[in-house]
């Protein structure tokens, strides 16, 4: 998928230097989502980090004050790609019904990578989001990373699906609980496809998740 050649921009709270604005700040985004995904979040370290990219440990703290600012960073700049992908597959598109099917696609589908952004596998990067992205917000700091626009991101994705929930059946009371029920439900049944799989029904059938999540949500709207 290709998404124009558009450039994803994150919340300029989320960050002390903006990584896209150097080669350096790139090689820091590229390579901690490779390592992140490879060693998981506990084990990652900006020494390490440094050492992968033969730069300073102190340079990488000039884009990140931490290693958990760096992941909600990689989250926001996720759910904000993820929204731009919604947004260029339902333009022009008419029922809502259908833009809601395309977007609850999007979001229960495993991720192509998006060759318009070299610096960032998507593939990779949404592997995070399935393992490590509740750490982002499971956190005693979560009220005030909230009111700094932390979470903006993924919020304004749960808006745009809510919304056009609300096109279908106006009267209905949970929009925003089913949405983020079908977002985090869908990353839940990823990960137990992979590796606690007698905590879900996948199969062999392709997309098993994403029929899961469409009968779920138009079942809940027709009630």
């Amino acid at each position: 998928m290709n998404t124009l050649n558009i450039q994803i921009e994150v919340n300029p709270e989320l960050y002390i230097k903006n990584p896209n604005s150097s080669d350096l700040g790139r090689k820091i985004i590229s390579n901690s989502i490779e390592m992140i995904n490879y060693m998981g979040f506990e084990a990652f370290t900006f020494k390490k980090l440094g050492e992968a990219i033969q730069s300073n440990e102190s340079s990488i703290y000039r884009y990140f004050d931490s290693k958990h600012s760096l992941l909600i960073y990689l989250t926001s700049w996720y759910w904000t790609w993820t929204e731009c992908r919604i947004v260029f597959a339902t333009t022009n598109v008419q029922p809502t019904e259908e833009r809601l099917e395309i977007a609850l696609c999007i979001l229960t589908t495993p991720v192509q990578e998006d060759t318009s952004i070299s610096h960032v596998n998507e593939v990779l990067l949404s592997q995070i989001i399935f393992c490590e992205s509740l750490k982002t917000y499971h956190t005693k700091n979560v009220d005030e990373e909230n009111k700094k626009g932390c979470f903006k991101a993924y919020k304004s994705v749960v808006q745009r699906v809510s919304d056009m929930m609300l096109e279908i059946a106006p009267d209905f009371q949970f929009p925003h609980m089913l949405t983020s029920t079908v977002i985090e439900g869908a990353h839940q049944q990823k990960y137990f496809a992979d590796h606690l799989p007698s905590l879900t029904d996948t199969s062999k059938e392709e997309n098993v998740i994403m029929k899961f999540y469409l009968d779920l949500v138009f079942n809940f709207l027709k009630r």
